[in-house]
């Protein structure tokens, strides 16, 4: 048996998978942010001073209040429960449904359901810049559209655009730990060669013939990439991004619009932005 467990608690509204990613710890054992509060899991034996400055520092970092972070001990017994009890089924939209496996949800007419245990990063719908994408797919999947999802992270995007109808799916990741979950809830899921999932570079895609191109990033990489993504959308498909801030919005339509974009949608939720674009080809050539 082993010693228990730690629970360290943030307040934060921050995406508790980059947080994860940025941190880079293998021994985590599990992320989980609900009502404000990202709780970060570590095997009782992993925890170490040298492990909470990494994460003491990283908090700093993005300007959380280091004073809201609190460790708590919990025993094997209530690990167990705990978890359980905090991973829901979610629903997203009006036809996505999103469970842990040992959650069963009985599905409404018209509804899709993807399994996802929470592991060590990476999203499993609970933040609002996955649910306004998502939402977005759910009105822009008609069927057979092929997807390019940047910064897949678990392969969430993707596997939803797929769920929804769309004929193949790629999703891309710097990170090949991210991958490595994706390509789990892949199996997990029974998704076959129309979705791919690798840490293909951005550039070698480029110039490719995507309908819909989406990237769940932060700002700064968006405006890096900006003309990148933009080369891979083929006809008059679409571009959908997030990750951004409200305040960030002047930016993006900015770059966007001086490489031909024309804003198509855009929403708001929780002090978190999602945009949507389509190109003048013409302006691309």
């Amino acid at each position: 048996m082993g010693q228990g467990w730690i629970d360290v608690r943030v307040q934060s509204s921050m995406d508790a998978g980059e947080l994860t990613g940025l941190l880079d710890d293998p021994w985590i054992a599990g992320v989980w942010q609900e009502d404000g509060v990202i709780h970060f899991y570590w095997p009782h034996e992993r925890w170490t001073s040298e492990t909470r400055r990494e994460l003491t520092a990283l908090v700093q970092r993005f300007g959380i209040d280091v004073g809201s972070m609190a460790v708590h001990s919990l025993p094997d017994k209530d690990w167990n429960a705990a978890w359980a009890r905090s991973v829901k089924p979610l629903r997203i939209g009006q036809r996505i449904v999103i469970r842990p496996s040992w959650e069963s949800v009985a599905l409404k007419a018209g509804e899709v359901e993807l399994i996802l245990d929470p592991k060590q990063a990476f999203g499993t719908g609970h933040h609002a810049t996955t649910q306004l994408l998502v939402e977005w797919l759910e009105t822009h999947i008609h069927g057979g559209e092929r997807v390019l999802d940047v910064g897949t992270g678990s392969g969430i995007l993707a596997m939803v655009a797929l769920r929804l109808g769309a004929a193949l799916a790629r999703g891309i990741d710097h990170d090949p730990v991210a991958i490595e979950c994706a390509h789990g809830y892949a199996v997990q899921n029974r998704f076959g060669t129309e979705l791919t999932l690798d840490t293909s570079p951005l550039i070698a895609l480029s110039p490719q013939q995507f309908d819909i191109v989406l990237a769940n990033l932060d700002r700064r990489t968006l405006l890096d990439l900006n003309d990148l993504l933009v080369r891979c959308i083929g006809g008059d498909g679409r571009l959908a991004v997030s990750g951004l801030l409200i305040d960030d919005r002047a930016d993006l339509l900015d770059a966007f619009h001086h490489i031909g974009g024309a804003l198509a949608w855009k929403r708001e939720r929780d002090g978190w932005l999602a945009m949507a674009f389509t190109f003048d080809q013409e302006e691309q050539a």
